[in-house]
């Protein structure tokens, strides 16, 4: 008689091979969370996609010439186009009759700045793609400049601190609530500390028939000044002091959110990046700037709904999932 024994499912994941749209060979720096979240990304949509890659630092380690790590149909765009060119191929996959699926891929220079004129023409025309931004918060590929999506307070080559300023004056800009207002059917935040809520929200932005939307927080530990080893550690602290919201919606609305049992103070978040050691100077303005910092993290915390509340299940990395609107999207 065959041996009936049951395989636990933790082993039967172990043995199944992964698709990885993403090969290893790249030219990544070490601990690059971008990497990790493109890898992350791919594996999660299947082989059975097309790829449209603003110019970054993504297309730059994955494609210089004569290799490429992708495994996947690939064409690098300009840095303002990627939407454009990922909703010309949507286009013609239609036209074609086939059910392929389309996703555009960019930095935050690529989404939040000189590429958001095409990805707002994509989202308004209803184009059926998925544009993932990989947010390391500022223009990392060319030496560091600050972008819309850094965080105020920062030090990068644009934005120094001194006598007048402490690093970036500016707020960060609130990307998905801008992506959400155009009530396409999903748009989501995810981090990398946390691979199967990303894997997931894929999922489900590939099963939508329409744009969908998805701002994957990224580490760069060249930009951001901490050891590459601790890309994990620092992504998860910036989820767990409120800094950076893990939340979906859907038409416009909050359907889910991963709620913050006991949230870290701000400063522990900042204390591990050289782009933030000017805060830590015994200044008043550097202790104001560290305090506008926490307040911005609260009221994130609040507007959200983040803090407190019984949570509706808890995900293989220890994330808890809670439902908004009697919806659920994890």
């Amino acid at each position: 008689m065959a041996d009936q024994t049951e395989i636990p499912i933790s082993e039967l994941r172990r043995s199944q091979p992964r698709f990885n749209g993403l090969d290893s060979g790249h030219r990544a720096c070490l601990g690059c969370g971008e990497a990790l979240a493109a890898r992350l990304v791919t594996e999660a949509a299947g082989p059975d996609v097309m790829l449209a890659n603003a110019t970054g630092c993504l297309e730059v380690f994955t494609s210089a010439w004569p290799e490429t790590a992708w495994r996947v149909p690939w064409m690098h765009s300009l840095f303002e186009n990627a939407a454009a060119i990922a909703a010309g191929m949507e286009s013609a996959m239609k036209a074609q009759g086939k059910s392929t699926k389309v996703i555009a891929l960019g930095g935050d220079g690529g989404t939040f700045d000189i590429g958001f004129q095409a990805l707002s023409g994509m989202l308004e025309r209803g184009h059926n793609v998925l544009y993932v931004c990989f947010d390391n918060e500022a223009y990392m590929n060319t030496g560091i400049q600050r972008s819309s999506s850094t965080p105020h307070a920062a030090m990068t080559t644009t934005s120094p601190p001194g006598q007048e300023r402490m690093g970036k004056r500016h707020l960060k800009k609130d990307i998905v609530s801008i992506v959400a207002a155009h009530h396409i059917p999903y748009a989501a935040t995810a981090s990398v500390a946390y691979p199967s809520d990303i894997r997931k929200k894929v999922r489900r932005a590939m099963a939508i028939n329409g744009p969908s939307f998805l701002h994957i927080h990224s580490p760069c530990p060249l930009g951001w000044g901490h050891d590459g080893a601790l890309s994990i550690e620092v992504a998860r602290l910036a989820v767990q002091c409120g800094l950076f919201p893990v939340i979906e919606l859907e038409r416009g609305g909050v359907a889910g959110v991963m709620p913050i049992r006991n949230p870290k103070p701000v400063r522990d978040y900042l204390r591990m990046q050289a782009r933030f050691r000017h805060l830590f100077a015994d200044k008043a303005k550097a202790r104001e700037e560290l305090e506008h910092l926490q307040a911005i993290a609260n009221h994130n915390i609040d507007i959200y709904g983040l803090r407190g509340g019984e949570p509706d299940a808890l995900d293989s990395e220890g994330a808890d999932t809670v439902n908004r609107g009697g919806v659920r999207w994890a």
